[in-house]
């Protein structure tokens, strides 16, 4: 069941930062967070299967359908969330204008989500993201790490930022120009106050 529940934390966290994806690629009409939620769906698609399979196979072993019942309805619980996540980055996909009043609700967020692929050249390359102190450099916070296709979710300041990675980071919208250039290797790192 340790597998199991492992699974369920994964998913569960995966369609939370879709959530917060699709609402970021609304507020700023951006496509590629946009699509970056789709491809996070067919990933929430595997991973439901997989856990109700896992359920399933369980509830045989150990007799405890209840528990199975649960776990299937909890993971098919979260493929909405998921699936609600899409319905809205869809709305920037087909280039559907929203309407004002929820164009005016969302704009009231002084916070962006945005992403960023490190490069080979960039200061955070092939560091912890404690050592970078990425929130003081430009407020933002990195939420989660794409690397090829798995997701690393809250990475810590121990969490090592690869060159490829994709970043995905929360912050106030004047940080993010610097937050893409540096990741990018466009500017570097401003050293520590002395």
């Amino acid at each position: 069941m340790e597998e199991l529940e492992k699974m369920l934390l994964e998913v569960k966290d995966t369609s939370e930062l879709m959530i917060d994806l699709a609402y970021s690629s609304l507020l700023y009409n951006n496509k590629d967070i946009a699509e970056e939620v789709l491809v996070m769906e067919d990933m929430v698609d595997e991973m439901t299967n997989r856990i109700q399979e896992e359920a399933i196979n369980a509830a045989l072993q150990d007799r405890n359908v209840h528990k199975a019942l649960a776990v299937v309805k909890l993971a098919a619980s979260v493929e909405e969330i998921s699936d609600a996540a899409v319905q809205i980055a869809d709305i920037v996909l087909r280039d559907v204008q929203p309407h004002p009043v929820i164009q005016l609700s969302l704009r009231d967020s002084d916070v962006i989500i945005t992403t960023a692929q490190v490069s080979d050249s960039s200061d955070l390359a092939n560091r912890p993201l404690g050592n970078v102190r990425l929130a003081s450099q430009c407020g933002m916070w990195v939420l989660a790490i794409k690397r090829d296709r798995k997701y690393i979710y809250g990475p810590d300041k121990r969490t090592i930022v690869l060159a490829g990675d994709v970043l995905m980071a929360r912050g106030p919208p004047d940080g993010e120009e610097y937050f893409k250039d540096l990741a990018a290797g466009k500017v570097r790192l401003e050293p520590p106050p002395a």
